[in-house]
């Protein structure tokens, strides 16, 4: 069930980041991230209050800066993009969470619970830098900021879904999204009115469904508050990450446009290696219940 979850949450990731391209076209990117932050501080905030959850708890102050963190993740790929290609952003993101996410099972850093590199986990280490090799183009020697930002990106992706999952063991995985979006606020207010723009859209070109990735974002973080206690920070780095890549796919064909091949490949390299680690991983298992 959290194999399937983890995939789940990499789907929804990728229809939202449909959904906010769509809306950061029509307005711009701060306009478009303070729509996104308020409509998901909205929905979450009604979901709380119709199950009654709490939403503060005695937690320590940095379990409330996953959605800080959050926003730096939006700036980072915001500068990277148009300085080196949009599937280059996106391996390099996974190469930052993947080094991220090996250090935390290995040092049990932000609460997470210390997981041996054994076997299993061996096989998946190799192929994930394989499939995000794949991934990677020319565009790469054009920018070195952009790269570092784009890897900058991958970490931040990490640690503020950790951050988020530490709240919401003090108070829900509903409540932990509430707060993510509700911190990220104010934050993409004060960028919008220093260096943004709000761009007004034709009309007609907004359809209703685009104004749904704050929602979206909610289920993200709410996916993660889940999964989190439960997953590898590593395996849940690349079990999302196929989820996103396969869904990216399918939605650029069922559109009419281009899928990335390069994306494709690596796609299927990295699930290749987590087939096979999670299947080392049963195997490991069934030895110790019979011993």
């Amino acid at each position: 069930m959290d194999t399937i979850l983890s995939l789940l949450t990499g789907v929804v990731l990728a229809v939202m980041i449909l959904w906010n391209g769509q809306l950061t076209a029509g307005y711009g990117n701060y306009a478009a991230a303070v729509i996104i932050h308020v409509v998901g501080t909205v929905f979450s905030g009604v979901l709380c209050l119709a199950g009654r959850r709490k939403v503060f708890a005695r937690a320590p102050f940095w379990a409330y800066l996953g959605g800080a963190i959050g926003v730096l993740s939006t700036l980072f790929n915001n500068y990277a993009f148009g300085h080196i290609t949009m599937t280059s952003i996106v391996a390099l993101g996974l190469l930052g969470q993947t080094i991220t996410s090996v250090l935390l099972d290995r040092f049990g850093w932000l609460g997470a619970p210390k997981r041996p590199v054994d076997r299993s986990v061996a096989v998946a280490l190799i192929s994930a830098p394989v499939g995000i090799f794949l991934m990677l183009d020319g565009s790469v020697s054009q920018s070195m900021l952009a790269v570092l930002l784009s890897l900058g990106a991958g970490v931040t992706v990490v640690l503020s879904r950790m951050v988020n999952a530490r709240l919401a063991s003090e108070t829900s995985p509903l409540a932990g999204s509430f707060v993510n979006h509700l911190v990220g606020l104010p934050i993409c207010v004060v960028l919008l009115l220093l260096v943004g723009q709000w761009t007004t859209p034709a009309a007609g070109t907004m359809e209703p469904w685009m104004y749904c990735g704050g929602m979206l974002g909610v289920t993200t973080v709410l996916l993660f508050n889940i999964t989190v206690p439960k997953v590898s920070a590593f395996r849940l780095t690349l079990l999302s990450f196929v989820g996103q890549v396969f869904t990216g796919v399918a939605l650029d064909v069922a559109l009419g446009q281009t899928a990335s091949a390069a994306s494709f490949r690596g796609g299927l390299v990295i699930a290749a290696g987590l087939l096979v680690s999670q299947l080392l991983g049963a195997r490991k298992s069934v030895a110790k219940t019979e011993n």
